[in-house]
């Protein structure tokens, strides 16, 4: 009798011990699967495709060099054509049918803040590459992203006009998701840094001339003009202003912080301002920056392959490089760990910056991390 009650315990002392050990063993085990959907298609297909570009460029470097705890990541992706609704559906298939690990992704604050219901109710680690403050303030236990927000982005551009004394400005921004959340920025701080909007106009991302609303604001008392929006958009709005002889100081949003900005809006960039992560202006930044090194290995490796790099394929390197040092450290597949140490995210030298995450920031960018550049002769130099 005692000896069968001992051969008990032992059995269940191993049983337990595997209960207990299975998500070590699961990673040791089997692939690392890792859910994207972005904008490759659509409005936004020039911020998609980078993304892709640099996930798919990472992951097989990563796989080449043994994988994650000796496990291979497999990327699984849907196309959501920058459309809410398509968003929602491939986070369905990518948490019920594919069964992924963590998801990246949402090219656009539209996308992003469509699954951030779902993800809470499936419980699983989603780090956007989008810029609306609304996909992580207020913090939601699930939810990261890596671009810095809008609300950053609005008060680097006034911290700007504040220092060159501009105190009254014309506001044009879109229709998108991430434009009107931009805006609601902007009326919100504007009288923080003591400046008043007197005009304030709005177009259609599909729009094709903004020359109407250009003409109101010609007619307005302002000293400069910021436009808040991102695709195409943002250089027809630029071309126009040239067109109409408009000779007033033009802010752009970090929506624009892409050379494919540069070859749509030609000549008629030069002279804009705007917020804009490190990465594109790597080269400009001084040798003692922990930031520089990094920057530039992304940048040679993604430009010998692709082309020129973008701030959004930056963004899709932030988000993969921290959900893989997440990884790492728990040695699981346990999708609550994961999140734990994204939350603890410390000293990461990311392409928009510094990163810091922690329970109250589910970001942790500074506005330091910000650089505010200027378009001179095609291309971006630092101006502070």
């Amino acid at each position: 009798m005692k000896k069968n009650f001992m051969l008990t315990l032992m059995a269940l002392f191993v049983f337990f011990t595997m209960v207990l050990s299975v998500s070590s063993i699961s990673a040791a085990d089997k692939e690392i699967k890792i859910g994207t959907f972005l904008s490759i298609t659509g409005p936004a297909s020039f911020l998609g495709d980078p993304e892709l570009k640099t996930l798919q460029m990472y992951i097989e470097e990563i796989n080449k060099k043994g994988g994650v705890n000796g496990n291979k990541l497999a990327l699984y992706h849907y196309d959501d054509g920058g459309k809410s609704q398509d968003a929602t559906e491939a986070v369905k298939k990518l948490i019920k049918k594919d069964r992924v690990d963590v998801i990246l992704g949402g090219t656009t604050s539209g996308t992003s803040i469509a699954v951030i219901d779902i993800v809470e109710q499936e419980q699983i680690p989603f780090i956007s590459m989008a810029g609306s403050i609304q996909i992580v303030d207020p913090v939601k236990k699930w939810v990261f992203k890596t671009p810095h927000t809008d609300k950053m982005a609005v008060e680097k551009i006034f911290e700007d006009m504040k220092k060159r004394g501009f105190t009254k400005i014309a506001l044009i921004s879109g229709d998108g998701g991430f434009d009107k959340s931009g805006h609601a920025q902007c009326v919100a701080l504007a009288p923080k840094y003591g400046i008043t909007l007197v005009s304030d106009e709005f177009y259609g991302n599909s729009d094709t001339d903004m020359t109407a609303q250009l003409t109101k604001i010609r007619s307005a008392d302002a000293q400069a003009i910021l436009n808040f929006g991102f695709g195409k958009a943002p250089a027809i709005v630029t071309k126009n202003i040239r067109q109409l002889d408009i000779k007033l100081p033009l802010y752009q949003s970090h929506g624009v912080a892409s050379k494919d900005f540069l070859k749509l809006a030609g000549d008629a960039a030069n002279g804009i301002r705007l917020p804009a992560a490190p990465l594109i202006v790597a080269e400009q930044l001084k040798d003692s920056d922990l930031l520089k090194k990094p920057l530039l290995d992304y940048k040679t490796k993604y430009e010998a392959k692709h082309g020129e790099i973008s701030t959004f394929g930056g963004h899709a390197y932030d988000a993969l490089m921290i959900a893989v040092k997440a990884i790492e450290k728990t040695k699981s597949v346990d999708k609550a760990k994961i999140r734990d140490e994204i939350e603890q995210i410390k000293d990461f030298p990311g392409t928009a910056g510094m990163f810091n995450m922690s329970a109250t920031d589910h970001m942790g960018l500074a506005l330091s991390s910000f650089k505010m550049v200027e378009v001179v002769n095609g291309n971006w130099k630092i101006v502070e």
